[in-house]
């Protein structure tokens, strides 16, 4: 066979050696079924730069005859015709959307700089409004080509403040006394008020208890209780955000016991949940999860409200009781968030980062993807450029392998959440070229995660095809999955080259959009694999985004085999 050509997988100088001609030609054996399309919603319009319901109107269906044969992600797209295969990022973005970001313009400005999974928090903000955003993340994708996904965040039912009377923050000074009453007031609330959502609260605490916001962003002293009322002097000054987390500390220890009576999905939760279910989320994030049991409720609720739906549930781990129960949690979870800010003011600080690795490395031998999350950019809520601690912080996350690192109020309120994102893109990019270049292959031995024999034999294989294409300096790995699950298996080897994870289901395309390395592609395919292979190959060379020659290892999760071929 010739030698290749210089493809867009690599960089444009580099050149790849003769292949044997036993490698050239697909091998007929492995065939695939034939993938169901599923049936997409009417796409909706958004008119107006605010994202509310009354907005939308219908647009046309999607699954037109004239729909492209293929879809990829029009961002990663860009980034493979102009940086190549091998520079291409793996670590997938998280952006929480808010209001600095929830117009479409600005949204697509977040898909445009590598958001693959928009957040919302349902702390904040109305149904309405969130419906607005949903559904305008769909359009985006639908009308340009984006395969955004879409997480819901619950509030849970742990204590936390009120929305501060409509204010988007206040400023609490040092010596200042507020008020945190359970009473309801109208608005404006009276000057230095803040409604607490805990009935119980002014009973629980004691004069001399220390109270922490958002994990630490401020500190307060109870030093005087009055029937509802609990008066507090400010002792660490900070900016108070709307529905901001409230823990109390007694004696150098937090103050467990009510909390731990608290259930974790409140009937609020549970409204948000059916919400989330009707508009088609695609992952639904639980705060505060205590053990698997919640977890495992929640996905058997989910499987009997959405005939079917592959809503995934992410456990975000932010507690003690998530600690103790880590493994349980993770195991009956389809992936964890590392939620720093709260963990935080539950552990001392100085072990967070221990935690964090011992999450991310946990979640990847379970084969469960891990987002670490909050604080991340954090200064970059009001200025232009990260501390350097910041990026070092990226970086080590980058390092650790995690499937996705989240922007929290820096994409919601933040003054640059472009600016944000590309921070975390960049960063992302230069960590994993060094560890490419450095050769630096972990030691870190993964599990067996199977249940089955027949799942046993595709983790195998998983493994193996991801030891070849790293001994063989493979192009890529083409994976043609119904399910999604081989796929998964492969992106926690950690391949150096991409895999392209080709699905028929628009949903599986978009959940495995959060997973490490995959650059997933909706296509439909026949039972013949060399037919598959060889359409496949013309669509993505018609597209500039393979060449002739390049080495490709293909497996599918229909069919137990490998092959190795040079695109023809």
């Amino acid at each position: 066979m010739a030698a290749a050509a210089h493809s867009l997988l690599h960089p444009p100088a580099a050149h790849r050696s003769s292949t044997p001609s036993s490698l050239s030609a697909p091998a007929p054996s492995l065939r695939l079924g034939l993938g169901a399309r599923r049936a997409r919603q009417p796409l909706l319009r958004l008119r107006s730069a605010s994202p509310a319901a009354s907005d939308l109107t219908a647009f046309p269906n999607p699954n037109a005859s004239d729909a492209p044969p293929i879809d990829v992600d029009a961002a990663t797209a860009a980034e493979l015709r102009e940086n190549g295969f091998r520079s291409t990022r793996r670590t997938k973005l998280v952006c929480t959307v808010g209001p600095a970001t929830s117009a479409p313009e600005q949204l697509e400005a977040l898909a445009v700089g590598g958001m693959n999974v928009a957040r919302i928090n349902m702390c904040h903000g109305d149904r309405d409004w969130h419906r607005g955003v949903i559904r305008a993340v769909r359009r985006l994708n639908d009308e340009k080509g984006f395969a955004v996904a879409v997480m819901m965040d619950t509030e849970g039912s742990e204590i936390h403040m009120g929305d501060l009377g409509g204010a988007s923050s206040a400023k609490a000074e040092d010596g200042e006394v507020w008020t945190f009453s359970v009473r309801s007031f109208e608005l404006p609330l009276p000057e230095r008020t803040i409604n607490v959502n805990y009935d119980g609260f002014a009973e629980d605490v004691r004069v001399g208890d220390e109270l922490l916001v958002d994990g630490g962003m401020a500190r307060f002293e109870v030093i005087e209780k009055l029937g509802p009322d609990v008066k507090c002097r400010c002792t660490d000054p900070g900016l108070l955000l709307p529905r901001a987390n409230l823990t109390f500390w007694r004696d150098g220890s937090i103050v467990r016991e009510r909390n731990a009576m608290l259930p974790t999905i409140s009937s609020k939760d549970w409204l948000d949940i059916d919400f989330g279910i009707a508009e088609g989320v695609d992952f639904i994030a639980v705060s505060f999860v205590k053990s698997a049991e919640v977890i495992n409720h929640l996905k058997s609720y989910i499987a009997a409200k959405s005939c079917g739906s592959d809503i995934a549930v992410i456990a975000k781990i932010e507690s003690i009781d998530s600690l103790k129960n880590l493994e349980e949690i993770i195991r009956a979870s389809d992936g964890a968030m590392v939620a720093r800010g709260d963990m935080g003011a539950q552990i001392p600080l100085e072990q967070v980062p221990s935690i964090q690795q011992k999450i991310v490395q946990l979640c990847r031998q379970l084969n469960k993807p891990v987002i670490v999350a909050s604080q991340l950019l954090e200064s970059m809520i009001e200025y232009p450029t990260p501390t350097r601690a910041e990026v070092a912080d990226v970086s080590e996350a980058v390092r650790q392998r995690a499937d996705a690192l989240m922007l929290s109020g820096e994409s919601a309120m933040g003054r640059y959440p472009d600016k944000a994102l590309n921070v975390l893109r960049s960063v992302s990019l230069r960590i994993e070229k060094w560890w490419r270049e450095e050769k630096r292959h972990e030691a870190l031995e993964l599990q067996n995660v199977s249940s089955s024999f027949s799942d046993k034999i595709s983790e195998e294989i998983c493994n193996s095809a991801a030891k070849m294409a790293n001994g063989l300096g493979a192009d890529a790995v083409f994976v043609f999955t119904k399910t999604g699950h081989m796929a998964s298996l492969l992106s926690r080897c950690r391949p150096d080259c991409p895999v392209f994870a080709f699905t028929t289901s628009t949903s599986v395309r978009r959940r495995l959009n959060l997973q490490w390395g995959l650059i997933p592609f909706r296509l439909s395919f026949s039972d013949d694999m060399e037919s598959n292979l060889n359409r496949t190959f013309s669509l993505l060379k018609a597209r500039g985004m393979i060449q002739t020659g390049d080495l490709v290892i293909a497996l599918s999760d229909m069919l137990q085999s490998i092959q190795v071929m040079n695109v023809p």
